[in-house]
Order: C-alpha cells, then sequence, then structure tokens
C-alpha cells in the first residue's frame, strides 16, 4: 500500500480527534459555567432565607394568604394564638445536636376553632411520652412565635422509612396523616406548620428553635472541579501535540 492510500485515514484521524476533544471541553466549561450560575443562585436563596428569619413575626393571617396565592411561606417569621391539645400531639423521629429523640408536634387550637400544628421542640428518646415531662405541657392560652414551613406533597425519598401511625413514630411529616391519625378534620387543619422559636419551656422541654436550613452549597467546589478537568484535557492535548514525533526520514 502506498504512502497516497494512507493519506485520506491520517487527515481524518486529527480531525475526528480534535473535534472530539473540542466537544468535551464544551462540555466541561459549560458545566463549571452552570456551577457558578447555580452557586449565585444558592447565595441568594441563602440570604433570602436569613432575611426571613431575621424580620419581625407577622400575624397567622399574614402567612395564610401568602400560602393561598401559592407565595414562597417557607422560614417567615410568623405568631399565632390558642390553646395546644396536648393529648393530640405527634413525635417526629429526629436528632439534636448529637442526641436521639423527637420533635413535638402538637395541634394549636386556634380561637376561631382551626387547628395549627406547632413543632414545639425536641425531646430526648426517653422522654417521649407528656408524662415524661408533664410541665412543659402547657394549658393555658399561648402565643407562639417561630417560622412557617410548608406542607410536603409527599414522602422525601424512597429511603425515608415509612411512618409508624400506630405507635406515633413519625419519619416525614405528613400532615394529613397527623391530622386524621389523632381525629381532627382536614378541613379544619391549616395546611403548614410552624416551628416554634427558642422560648424556654417550663423544665426545658421541648427545647425549642430546632429548624435546621439544610442547603449544601458546594457549587464553587464542583465549579473548580469541572474547570480544573477542562484545563487538564487542554494540558494533555498540548503535550501531546508538541511531543508529537515527526515523520521518520524515508532510507
Amino acid at each position: 500500500m502506498t504512502d497516497v492510500d494512507h493519506a485520506g485515514p491520517r487527515r481524518r484521524l486529527p480531525v475526528i480527534s480534535g473535534f472530539l476533544v473540542l466537544v468535551a471541553l464544551a462540555i466541561l466549561v459549560s458545566l463549571g459555567t452552570w456551577q457558578l450560575q447555580r452557586l449565585t443562585w444558592k447565595q441568594g436563596l441563602l440570604a433570602d432565607i436569613a432575611a426571613r428569619q431575621a424580620a419581625a413575626p407577622v400575624p397567622l393571617a399574614g402567612i395564610e394568604a401568602m400560602a393561598t396565592s401559592g407565595g414562597d411561606i417557607e422560614y417567615r417569621k410568623v405568631t399565632a394564638t390558642g390553646r395546644y391539645i396536648n393529648n393530640k400531639e405527634r413525635h417526629f423521629f429526629a436528632t439534636w445536636r448529637g442526641q436521639t429523640g423527637f420533635y413535638v408536634y402538637t395541634p394549636l387550637e386556634l380561637a376561631d376553632g382551626r387547628i395549627l400544628f406547632v413543632n414545639r421542640g425536641f425531646v430526648p428518646y426517653e422522654n417521649k411520652e407528656p408524662e415524661m415531662r408533664m410541665q412543659g405541657q402547657l394549658t393555658d392560652q399561648q402565643t407562639v412565635t417561630g417560622l412557617a414551613r410548608a406542607k410536603l406533597a409527599g414522602k422525601p425519598s424512597w429511603l425515608v422509612p415509612d411512618n409508624d401511625v400506630a405507635k406515633n413514630i413519625f419519619y416525614w411529616k405528613d400532615l394529613d396523616v397527623m391530622a386524621d391519625s389523632v381525629g381532627l378534620e382536614k378541613a379544619r387543619v391549616i395546611p403548614f406548620f410552624v416551628d416554634a422559636d427558642s422560648t424556654p419551656n417550663p423544665a426545658g422541654l421541648p427545647i425549642g428553635g430546632v429548624t435546621q436550613v439544610d442547603l449544601p452549597n458546594d457549587h464553587l467546589q464542583y465549579a473548580l472541579t469541572w474547570y480544573g478537568l477542562a484545563a487538564v484535557l487542554v494540558t494533555v492535548v498540548a503535550i501531546s501535540w508538541f511531543r508529537k514525533p515527526g515523520r521518520a526520514p524515508r532510507q
């Protein structure tokens, strides 16, 4: 086979390789840029949440109106007044500062007869039952201040265990089931929760102010990773190009 026969494939191979390198480089740079855009979005979201938490509380009616209109009520500070229905509290399995226990969700009956489920805070595992913390079972009219939390549309993940309603142990906050399991009509229940603030309760339980804003912000790290891979690709190609041996002299 002559040199002419090989010339076509030899020309095509560098062209194809170069095209593939450019495609890979474009993908890597695009991924890095996308992560930077996500970083800007996440920083804005975290700043917005911090501003909501620092703002003055608004009456419950204001949050209700916002929820009805489709607004974002998450982490907005709210205040509500009513009487706790202590014998209908629900228990959400949780850890707090390394200790296993439960968040106590207690229905708060408002003056108009409607019900607001309030996350009063954390109790250790051994204090799950109300008789183990009777001083914290408030009976008079109470005004609670806390953060609004949206109702979940469904189970967050298949990895989350199913709620054990019979044992009053919830692994995800199914508001409808929480209400139904204690005989509360769905029509009476306000369709979101409130996490109580850190105002101390008698005898220290439940421990309020347990809201955790769990929004990982690793986008800068991911962006640097993608851009770094792009730089490595360029370096490898450059080294390969400059070290490419010339054609051997013909004898």
